[in-house]
């Protein structure tokens, strides 16, 4: 008897929700498909995204313009199997069975496309890298434009 596993929910949370933590989940749910439930949240989330960091991933073909910045509750905390925090210190809630890991990424705010570029491929490194651990390694499921 064969049986699925429920797919994995990562949530990724940064201060503003509106760069570092917007462009992982960009890379999560274009490379992992429907294999996995993506979200992310901010401590205090900044009223837009960053258009630096949407340039930036829309120099990859992935749009996140369609992402707002959102506010981290304890109930986002709770209900996800992996959350990734990117700078949020203690304001990050801790539960129980979780799996946390906190990615040491420079704050693309205020900072210009080359910087940017630079925290974008290093974020993408560590989504393909998490996609290994969560044993959901695969390729893009969206189409060449």
């Amino acid at each position: 008897m064969t049986t699925t596993a429920p797919k994995p929910t990562v949530l990724f949370v940064c201060v503003h929700n509106a760069g570092r933590s917007q462009m992982a989940a960009g890379f999560l749910r274009e490379l992992g498909g429907e294999r996995v439930e993506v979200r992310s949240a901010g401590s205090e989330p900044a009223h837009m995204l960053n258009p630096t960091a949407a340039e930036a991933m829309a120099e990859v073909g992935i749009d996140i313009t369609d992402q707002h910045p959102k506010v981290l509750t304890p109930d986002t905390v709770k209900t996800s199997d992996v959350v990734i925090t990117m700078g949020c210190g203690d304001a990050c809630p801790i539960f129980p069975g979780k799996r946390y890991e906190d990615w040491a990424l420079a704050d693309p705010a205020g900072q210009g496309i080359e910087t940017v570029r630079t925290i974008r491929d290093d974020i993408r490194a560590r989504i393909e890298a998490l996609l290994t651990s969560l044993s959901i390694a695969g390729t893009s499921t969206k189409d060449a434009s």
